[in-house]
């Protein structure tokens, strides 16, 4: 095994599949098995999952919310993913539990880091929701402080795409895919990977991020067996 402890950081975006909004169950079982695979070679697992697919902070700030509310509303954007998740997990027998930055039980535990890190030794899910609990934080930002404080192996970016690449995939034909790349290469390059505060943090913690296709069942196995299928991003 690669990787004994990970933190997997899913995208809202993608729990609706094909859906205009909200979540499509297909996709969101598709995770669960993928999870489930892991938890069962023995990986410890915490997870953290954006909001977009219900809403966007950013987003709704155009629309004219104010900054910090709609922050607000998108951290309870995921919470509701992450019981969903937790849900799909315990429907095929995983012990998973949902860790919330802000208080609100009976949803969720209040997050800390020896909570969150007893549970992954028992080879139990960890959800941490609720981004960092602070506006102005994205939930890139979240995994990588969630990762940093529970002494991941390395942070697993899942997206739609198959890796890093000098340009967008889907807009440039030409775009060349990275098998590994260094954070002072994206600095250079001005790629965006995540947001450059999530970047810096793990840059500075030596906290390595491999981005890969999550989409593709199966996919998050091959990672952790070691399988060169998405990018490896280094010190």
């Amino acid at each position: 095994m690669v990787y004994k402890r990970i933190l997997l950081k899913l995208s809202g975006e993608s729990l609706m599949a094909n859906k205009p909004y909200g979540i499509d169950e297909n996709r969101l079982q598709d995770y669960a098995f993928q999870i489930q695979e892991i938890v069962n070679l023995g990986v410890e697992v915490a997870i953290v999952i954006g909001g977009g697919n219900i809403f966007r902070g950013m987003s709704g700030i155009a629309k004219g919310y104010d900054r910090v509310k709609g922050d607000q509303m998108g951290m309870l954007a995921t919470v509701i993913n992450s019981l969903a998740l937790a849900s799909a997990l315990e429907s095929i027998n995983v012990v998973s539990h949902v860790l919330t930055a802000i208080r609100m039980e009976p949803i969720g535990e209040y997050y800390s880091k020896q909570k969150a890190i007893d549970y992954l030794k028992k080879g139990e899910v960890v959800i941490v929701s609720a981004g960092t609990g602070n506006p102005f934080f994205t939930t890139d930002t979240a995994s990588a402080l969630r990762a940093i404080e529970m002494e991941t192996d390395v942070m697993l970016k899942g997206t739609r795409v198959d890796g890093i690449y000098t340009a967008d995939p889907e807009k440039d034909v030409n775009a060349v895919k990275f098998d590994e790349i260094s954070y002072d290469e994206i600095y250079n390059r001005n790629l965006k990977v995540m947001d450059l505060t999530a970047t810096t943090m793990c840059k500075e913690n030596k906290m390595p991020i491999y981005v890969f296709d999550i989409d593709t069942v199966g996919n998050l196995k091959k990672v952790l067996l070691g399988e060169k299928i998405g990018t490896l991003v280094y010190v």
